[in-house]
């Protein structure tokens, strides 16, 4: 058989990856603590699961349309208009299964070889992956540590010119918890206009889980970039609703129809009785996001204190999302070589800044969806492996 030379440029997730190998220890008897993977430790609230279970009885069990149901939507727009004081248009909002859809659409209508395509790095890998595989450039915008894992202003803006399609940010971000400020979006968003030619992917999927009062900063909140924003949200880490697989994107009006036609083409539509508990969830009770947004910055708080004790680390404390993403050049270790070793020699499973770029280098991520103890043993087992094995 001889396949499309695309397959090849597609990457992976290495988070799967250690996944898998942790798994593979787990049942050879190992009692692995895994803090490498992405996703909320606890159950999709009740009222949303019932939600479901309704839907199922009532009959909602056909296609939907390919754009997503009206109630859905409409509950998106009014969402959107409680959080971010923006009024949105239904019309303009897409239902789809999880947030990498509207990722992966809006890459394919920009990226083809020739097309310059910028993305957060460190960064969710994905982004890098689906540039490649449509042939386009994938230019990295660097993050740095001192700035609390947000970008500059200026140097995105140094890197735009005649061939640049498409500009991703993420923040709250994946894998560093880092939020860019609102005076340096605003920055970005001026200088904007002088390549008027350029769409921007804003990737909020974590703008719920936000700590010590930081508030989220929408692009959508300034106006003057709306006839070319993307907005990428959904409800798998808001309400613990990973495995239920639906997300949404707010296209320009302009671009709602190439990405209904992309729905149609991939997916047909999304899964009927996840849209009616996506449904629930926006329009009932709050409380349990409340708790867990709570949760985890206790959590985050701990893991914090913990990771800066640790023998040749440093660690940014996270503004938002649910990692830590300490340096840890002071060990001698490459990142991926600390994250085998971590993995093999004590059973804690993390993920080495590498995998999500080429500025990860230094860096491990550590996910504080894991319960505190399991934080607390894991903190445990890595100080006394770096004390026994650093000179």
């Amino acid at each position: 058989m001889q396949l499309a030379a695309a397959l090849a440029r597609l990457g992976t997730e290495t988070a799967f990856e250690v996944l898998a190998r942790a798994t593979e220890l787990a049942r050879a008897g190992r009692r692995v603590i895994n803090l490498g993977i992405g996703q909320p430790d606890f159950p999709t609230p009740e009222n949303v699961v019932e939600a479901a279970v309704r839907a199922a009885r009532d009959g909602h069990h056909g296609y939907t349309p390919a754009q997503g149901i009206l109630p859905l939507r409409e509950a998106v727009a009014r969402d959107l208009l409680r959080r971010h004081g923006v009024e949105v248009d239904p019309d303009r909002v897409v239902i789809v299964p999880g947030g990498k859809v509207t990722m992966a659409f809006a890459i394919l209508m920009f990226g083809e070889p020739g097309a310059e395509i910028l993305y957060p790095d460190p960064g969710f890998p994905i982004y890098r992956s689906l540039i490649e595989y449509t042939g386009a450039t994938p230019v990295p915008i660097r993050l740095h540590e001192e700035k609390g894992f947000a970008f500059d202003a200026g140097e995105v803006l140094a890197l735009l010119g005649p061939r640049t399609r498409l500009v991703i940010l993420n923040s709250p971000a994946n894998p560093t918890g880092g939020v860019v400020p609102r005076a340096e979006l605003a920055r970005f968003v001026a200088g904007l206009e002088a390549f008027p030619h350029v769409a921007v992917l804003s990737d909020e999927i974590y703008s719920r889980i936000l700590y010590d009062g930081e508030p989220h900063v929408s692009l959508l909140s300034f106006p003057e970039i709306r006839d070319r924003l993307i907005l990428l949200d959904g409800w798998s880490k808001t309400y613990a609703m990973t495995g239920w697989r639906i997300g949404y994107g707010v296209w320009p009006a302009s671009l709602v129809p190439h990405a209904v036609r992309l729905a149609v083409n991939v997916h047909s539509c999304v899964n009927a009785v996840t849209q009616w508990a996506a449904l629930e969830a926006l329009e009932g009770p709050q409380e349990a996001v409340a708790r867990m947004v709570a949760e985890f910055d206790r959590r985050r708080r701990r893991m914090v204190e913990l990771l800066a004790g640790l023998p040749g680390f440093r660690c940014v404390v996270p503004k938002g999302a649910f990692y830590a993403f300490p340096a840890i050049t002071g060990t001698g270790r490459s990142a991926r070589a600390l994250q085998d070793e971590l993995l093999e020699s004590v059973a804690v499973a993390t993920v080495a800044g590498t995998s999500f770029g080429i500025h990860g280098e230094g860096y491990l991520r550590f996910s504080y969806a894991a319960s505190l103890e399991a934080i607390e043993e894991a903190m445990d087992r890595i100080r006394r492996h770096l004390e026994r094995t650093l000179p």
